[in-house]
């Protein structure tokens, strides 16, 4: 069947389906850079010109007709949204759409109809009850990761759940979602501490950070280095600014937290103390993987990739960090990464967001940066404060490092 003309489905039907692109890809947090390309991508092959401008918090597109005299045929979009959140299983439902509409496989009204659709689907239950047991399951990896005790594996593990608890409740009220991450990080130190002041000494403050790792934002910070690096410098700027907001609001808790102990007399006892075999690291990477695909959505038929992409960034930044220097294994895992995801999306014909993404999370420094500034209020010290800060900052520029040269080892076909 021969493609039909996209100048057939009309102008203005042209325009709202790009929009409508837009605003999913953004709703699914994709980078501007990303975003941008996949919309001028889209346009063309639609018969339109647009010109788009996108940042964290909206986007302005501007389309125009190639076809009718320059300044008769403008049209400006301009579109307000929250920052956008990882949602891997409908991203490829867009990518799909998407090539089916280009391809002529469906017409325009209906691919307008199957992205609105998207919206209409609400999680049940079962779906809100997995995504509050993987708030515990992603906290309990990460703290078996680092080797804790088992009751610290555990307390991270309760407080994950709380967390989980706390996201569903502050999605669905406006007023309590801006204290969100603060709150987050007063209940994770609030029960941290009380473990360890009255049941048994805790190692406190990785305990604090396993827990509260999925409000941690260590992608959205790798993501605005790499739109700075990319020179989208509002983009990035502003997503930057999001990300160190968060980690001081995280960080805003934890502190309250640790007041309110202090005057109500209650001395935490910590410990620094690493006993588990590897056994239990190797499970809880597994662990780990998993919970990840169920926090960024990903389609069932996915998980296994998702998993396979998490484990393996994970392991090539460790080994090849402990042979050559941990920035080099960090820099080594992100570009294989990177190439990975992009030959996927050149030889699947799919995002390469599904694998890119998952293998990047392990390698971000969103745990880093939070126990810098953790340290700093402890202890007062700018000496110690400046030290955490070089170190995320090594972190995001050998990851930064990796994904560039990456895309350079093996570009990609697809702007997702």
């Amino acid at each position: 069947m021969d493609r039909p003309s996209p100048r057939t489905y009309g102008y203005a039907a042209r325009i709202a389906f790009v929009v409508e692109l837009a605003e999913h890809l953004h709703a699914y947090g994709t980078t501007a850079q990303r975003l941008e390309a996949a919309v001028m991508e889209v346009s063309e092959q639609l018969e339109l010109e647009c010109e788009p401008w996108v940042n964290p918090t909206g986007m302005i597109l501007s389309f125009s007709d190639p076809h009718r005299p320059p300044g008769e045929s403008d049209t400006t979009r301009v579109i307000r949204m929250a920052p956008g959140d990882t949602h891997l299983y409908k991203l490829c439902e867009v990518d799909r759409i998407t090539e089916e509409v280009v391809a002529g496989r469906i017409d325009l009204a209906e691919g307008h109809a199957a992205l609105r659709a998207l919206d209409a689907f609400k999680p049940g239950w079962r779906a809100k009850t997995v995504h509050v047991l993987a708030y515990g399951m992603v906290a309990a990896g990460m703290a078996g990761l680092w080797r804790l005790p088992w009751l610290d594996i555990g307390t991270a593990a309760a407080i994950g759940l709380l967390i989980g608890q706390l996201d569903l409740v502050t999605r669905r009220s406006a007023r309590m979602r801006e204290s969100s991450d603060a709150l987050a990080g007063m209940i994770a130190g609030l029960v941290a501490i009380g473990v360890a002041g009255y049941v048994a000494p805790l190692n406190l403050n990785t305990v604090i950070i396993a827990s509260l790792i999925v409000m941690l934002p260590g992608m959205a910070l790798t993501n605005a280095i790499n739109e700075l690096t990319s020179q989208h410098l509002v983009s990035g700027t502003a997503r930057l600014s999001g990300a160190l907001t968060t980690v001081m609001k995280l960080t805003v808790g934890t502190i309250i937290a640790l007041t309110v102990a202090r005057l109500a007399g209650v001395e935490p006892q910590v410990r620094a103390l690493r006993p588990q075999p590897d056994w239990v690291e190797w499970g809880a990477l597994l662990l780990t993987a998993l919970s990840f695909a169920v926090l960024f959505r990903a389609g069932r038929r996915d998980y296994p990739l998702v998993m396979l992409a998490a484990v393996s960034g994970y392991l090539v930044s460790r080994y090849v960090g402990l042979a050559l220097g941990a920035s080099i294994g960090l820099f080594a895992s992100a570009l294989l990464v990177t190439a990975a995801g992009n030959g996927y999306a050149r030889f699947a014909n799919r995002p390469g967001a599904i694998i890119r993404v998952p293998g990047i999370i392990m390698l971000v420094p969103g745990s880093a940066s939070l126990r810098g500034l953790m340290t700093l209020f402890q202890q007062q010290d700018m000496a110690v404060g400046q030290q955490a800060m070089l170190g995320v900052l090594n972190i995001v520029l050998a990851v930064v490092a990796g994904l560039m040269f990456g895309s350079l080892l093996l570009p990609a076909r697809k702007s997702l």
